[in-house]
Parts: structure tokens; C-alpha cells; sequence
């Protein structure tokens, strides 16, 4: 194989492993901290019981991300030579950013996890601060670097030479957008993998209050940030119309530039045609919602030279597959807000039932949402084809020219392959069997005990 399809097959695989890693490196330490601070306040070892548990799993998922990072930081070297020795500069700063918010992760997270029976519970809940703080921002500072590839800014040029200002990123809307969405699409996901994996129990029959805590958690983050996805996105959207116009083109499989653009749901892009083939099109939509007009044009792919147009179908299919997911968990939290809002009309409790329904519209919830993340990076990566930094470098120039590379791809799978099945082991281990800490609940708390925060559970 060629170094250019070594490049982008080995790339794609690398980035497509460890986002599913870099999300939970995200969201699982927000949710930790609530739980924690449930635990602190009321003195459940439920919540204590949650607490642990979450810590031993993101362990594992931070030693394998870092694993899976690594790797993926070596490739930008190895194999895309041309574009780090052009556009370091641009995104060097944000990479060593990068570097010491990993580097600070790690450390609090080392203290975290021994710090049970060393530190007090205040000061162990405080040490939960800089692993969420600090592993938000290592994953967003490469999102940015991302989002400066789609919107390049303070390029200029020196006696020749390509110079950046790698401070103007900060000053980028896609920046900003793209960060905004990313950071919520992380906790949507784990909100969503901790709902599902709760409801999957429950369905198994076990309905304790362990389970049923798990579950509410995890339900209420990702039904109550998908109302506020939706409008991030099309925040996002308005971005990309301004600044990528073939990608919002091809994101929509809108060919001609013209007023009055339908927004066509559903639908597949035929390349012959240039048409969409199967949609249901709401007249006038996609022009009322870029410039709140029916009649604003909106500029399509025949204004993109034809060797420089993303590969629309692609794009497209990714791009409804990220809506219909996410418009699937908005109705979910529609539907969860009315069963709420009705029982607490007629004071019943628990608000929301844990009927076989609602358990496994949990269940679908957790792998919709990773769906679409997964879904929406293609649209980011594959919309901005065939530039890796948007109409200045083309990805055939930046990769490598080197070949006979196919080793490092088997190399490559192989690493991931196992990593992959050593957290399939790992975390079917960690969920067997009820957490040790349950146990505590029957033999320190009895019916003339009450939990406080200051009974001891960690001797």
C-alpha cells in the first residue's frame, strides 16, 4: 500500500479507538464528583458503593487511553511528515498544552486512587477537581487543534515561509463551537454508558437501589443535555455555513446553489444526479434555518471544484445518522419529561418508573450516543476532504512518501486488538458480582443505625 493509504487507514483507526476512550476521560470524573459528593453529604454507601466502582473503571479506561494516545501521537510524526513540519507552529502550543494537562491528570489520578484510606474524604472529593478539570482540557486543546484544520487562522508568510500565530486559535468561533459540542457530546456519552449498562442490570432482574441510583445519574445527564446538543448544533451548523460551505453542502447533499433549499430528512446522495434519492424534504427549510429567510440562497456544491468536493455521499449518511440518533434520545427525554411531570402532578413516586420501556430506552440510549459522536467526527474529518488544513495543504501532499509501510497498519491493529479485548476482560471482570462495598450497607447500617458522614468505611 501507498504511504497516503497507510496514512489516512491507520489514522482513521487510531482516532475512531481512542475518541471512545477520551470521551469517558471527560465525563466520568464530572459524574464521579457528584457521586462522591452525594456520599459526603448524606452518608449512603450507595453513593460510596457507585463512587468506587466508577474509580476502578476509569482507571482502566485512563491506562488504556494513554496507551492508544501514545500511539496516536507518534503517527503525526511518522506519517504525516510535511504537514507537522509546515503547521507545527500553528498547533504546536496547543499539543504541549496538551501535554501538561495529561501530565496533571495522571498525577491527581494516581492520588485519587490510593488516597481512599490516606486522605480525608474532603480532600480525596477535592483531588476529583483537577482529574475533571485537567482531562477535559487535554481532550479539548486537540479538539481545537482540530477545529484550526477546518478554520486556519493567523497564517501568514516570512521570507518565504509559512508563519502562524498559534495564540489566534483562541480567537477562533470554530474553536469554540467545535469544543462547545465536543465537551457535551463526552458527557452525553458517558451519561449514556452508565444508563445503559444500569438498565441492562436492571433488566436481569437486579432492581436494587445500587442499580436504580446508577441509572437515574446517568438518564438525567444525557436527557438533560440533549435539548442543549441541539441548539450547540446548529450554532455549529451556522459555523460551518460561514466558514466551510462545501462541507455544510455536503453535510445537506444540496448540489445546486440556489434560495428556497429544502431541508431534506433522511435520503441518500447519488453522485451521478447530484440528488438526494429517498428524503422527505420540508420546503424552504434549510434556508430559514441558516438565515431565518425562505428565500436566502445557500451556496452548493457546484461553486466547489469537483476534485476539491468532500465525498458527499458519505458525509451525508454520517450527518443523518448523527441527527436521527440525537433527535432519538431528544424524544426519549421528551418522553421522560412528561412521565415526570405527570406523576408529579399526581404525587406519585418515583417520578419516573422503571417500566421494561424506560429500561430499555436506557439500554439504547448509551450505544446512540457513541454512535453518534462516532457519526458527527466523520462529518467534521470527511466534510473537510480532500484538505488537511482546510484550502491550503491537501491530505495527499501531507502524508508521508514513504513506502512499504503496511507492517506499521498490522502493527497498528494488532495493538488495538489487544487492548481492545484486555478492556472487554477487564471490565467483564470488574462488572461481575456486586461491588464489595454493598456489603457494608447490611453489616455497618441496620435499622437503628443511621448512615451519617461521619461513619467509617474505609478500614
Amino acid at each position: 500500500m501507498s504511504g497516503l493509504v497507510v496514512a489516512r487507514v491507520e489514522t482513521a483507526l487510531s482516532l475512531s479507538f481512542h475518541i471512545m476512550f477520551a470521551v469517558f476521560g471527560v465525563g466520568l470524573p464530572w459524574l464521579m464528583l457528584y457521586a462522591e459528593r452525594r456520599w459526603l453529604k448524606t452518608g449512603d454507601l450507595v453513593w460510596y458503593a457507585l463512587t468506587r466502582k466508577w474509580a476502578r473503571v476509569m482507571a482502566v479506561l485512563f491506562a488504556i487511553g494513554a496507551v492508544s494516545g501514545t500511539v496516536l501521537s507518534f503517527e503525526f510524526g511518522l506519517l504525516w511528515p510535511t504537514f507537522m513540519s509546515t503547521y507545527g507552529g500553528a498547533i504546536g502550543l496547543l499539543f504541549t498544552l496538551e501535554a501538561f494537562a495529561f501530565f496533571t491528570e495522571a498525577i491527581f489520578m494516581g492520588l485519587y486512587l490510593y488516597g481512599w484510606k490516606r486522605l480525608s474524604r474532603r480532600a480525596h472529593w477535592l483531588v476529583l477537581w483537577p482529574i475533571a478539570i485537567s482531562g477535559t482540557l487535554s481532550t479539548l486543546f486537540v479538539v481545537m487543534a482540530n477545529a484550526w484544520m477546518n478554520h486556519p487562522v493567523g497564517l501568514g508568510v516570512s521570507h518565504g515561509k509559512i508563519t502562524a500565530d498559534p495564540w489566534a486559535v483562541f480567537s477562533s468561533s470554530t474553536s469554540w463551537t467545535e469544543v462547545t459540542h465536543m465537551f457535551v457530546a463526552a458527557l452525553m456519552c458517558t451519561g449514556g454508558a452508565v444508563a445503559a449498562v444500569y438498565a441492562i442490570g436492571m433488566l436481569r432482574g437486579r432492581r436494587d437501589e445500587y442499580h436504580r441510583k446508577g441509572l437515574n445519574l446517568g438518564m438525567a445527564v444525557i436527557l438533560a443535555l440533549a435539548p442543549v446538543q441541539l441548539l450547540i448544533g446548529d450554532f455549529a451548523a451556522r459555523d460551518v455555513a460561514t466558514t466551510q460551505p462545501a462541507k455544510l453542502a455536503a453535510m445537506e447533499g444540496h448540489y445546486y446553489t440556489s434560495g428556497h433549499v429544502p431541508l431534506t430528512i433522511g435520503g441518500f446522495y447519488n453522485s451521478q444526479t447530484h440528488q438526494l434519492v429517498g428524503g422527505v424534504p420540508i420546503p424552504d427549510g434549510l434556508s430559514l434555518l441558516l438565515d431565518f429567510k425562505p428565500g436566502a440562497v445557500v451556496p452548493g456544491l457546484d461553486q466547489t471544484p469537483a476534485n476539491q468536493q468532500p465525498m458527499t455521499a458519505v458525509v451525508h449518511l454520517a450527518f443523518d445518522s448523527m441527527v436521527g440518533l440525537g433527535t432519538a434520545i431528544l424524544l426519549i427525554a421528551a418522553w421522560g419529561a412528561w412521565r415526570w411531570l405527570r406523576s408529579r402532578r399526581r404525587g406519585v413516586v418515583p417520578r419516573i418508573a422503571h417500566t421494561k420501556r424506560w429500561l430499555w430506552a436506557a439500554a439504547f440510549s448509551g450505544p446512540a450516543a457513541m454512535l453518534a459522536m462516532l457519526a458527527g467526527w466523520e462529518v467534521t474529518e470527511g466534510g473537510r476532504q480532500p484538505w488537511i488544513v482546510y484550502q491550503q495543504m491537501l491530505v495527499a501532499d501531507a502524508a508521508t512518501k514513504s513506502t512499504g509501510l503496511g507492517w506499521a497498519l498490522l502493527v497498528t491493529i494488532l495493538i488495538y486488538l489487544g487492548l481492545a479485548v484486555a478492556l472487554i476482560l477487564i471490565l467483564r471482570k470488574l462488572a461481575s458480582g456486586s461491588p464489595p462495598e454493598l456489603a457494608r450497607i447490611g453489616s455497618e447500617t441496620g435499622p437503628d443505625i443511621e448512615p451519617t458522614p461521619a461513619l467509617e468505611v474505609t478500614r
